[in-house]
């Protein structure tokens, strides 16, 4: 959904990743293409090794990450079973821009950002709220060129639909948290995925969290 509903919304830096200032990509083999992971091994030129270095890099959509605030201050939080750590975990919604043909452009990714607060937490901006950018960050940057972007949903309101996730999705409950509380998860290690970190990282550090 195009963010034509909030034109309050900023524009904000989208990530390319692409040759320049000394980079090159000098060969590419892909050994794995699956529908949610690329697997390749290249070789690079990079400004500061003087011989061509070869590096294994797995391809995944790029992402958004959001944290909903209520009203009143509180943030909600999902409950998701993350099939690869064998556990449910507490976090703020996120999900993979699927259009990979248009990743880059600005409504592709703010629809993103809507559909996913809407089907994972049953909640939408309200007609004053605002969808505040805040950049984004390389979730595992050894290995991979994913990388997330991060936004703060001021003043969500409910929809009445409850969270409709996709049917690979298996999210069990989604709850409210006061800013302190959402610190205590966090600094207790309760809350221990990288979106969620980030998200809160940067919503210290820009002032909007206390």
């Amino acid at each position: 959904m195009p963010d034509q509903a909030h034109p309050t919304t900023a524009d904000f830096e989208r990530c390319r990743i692409e040759d320049g200032q000394g980079w090159e990509k000098l060969s590419v083999e892909r050994v794995l293409d699956h529908r949610y992971i690329q697997i390749e091994e290249v070789r690079y030129r990079t400004p500061a090794r003087k011989d061509p270095v070869d590096w294994t890099v797995a391809r995944r959509k790029y992402a958004i990450a959001v944290a909903p605030m209520l009203p009143d201050g509180r943030f909600l939080l999902i409950h998701q079973e993350r099939y690869p750590v064998q556990r449910a975990l507490w976090e703020f919604p996120a999900g993979q821009i699927d259009d990979v043909d248009n990743k880059e452009d600005r409504n592709i990714i703010l629809g993103t950002v809507h559909s996913e607060l809407d089907e994972e937490t049953g909640h939408q901006l309200a007609d004053d709220g605002e969808l505040i950018p805040l950049g984004y960050f390389f979730s595992s940057q050894g290995y991979s060129d994913e990388h997330v972007y991060l936004f703060l949903a001021k003043n969500v309101i409910a929809t009445g639909k409850g969270p409709r996730p996709d049917a690979g999705e298996s999210i069990l409950g989604c709850r409210a948290v006061s800013a302190n509380e959402l610190s205590d998860e966090i600094a207790n290690n309760r809350i221990v995925d990288a979106n969620t970190l980030a998200l809160y990282a940067r919503l210290c550090a820009r002032g909007l969290i206390n």
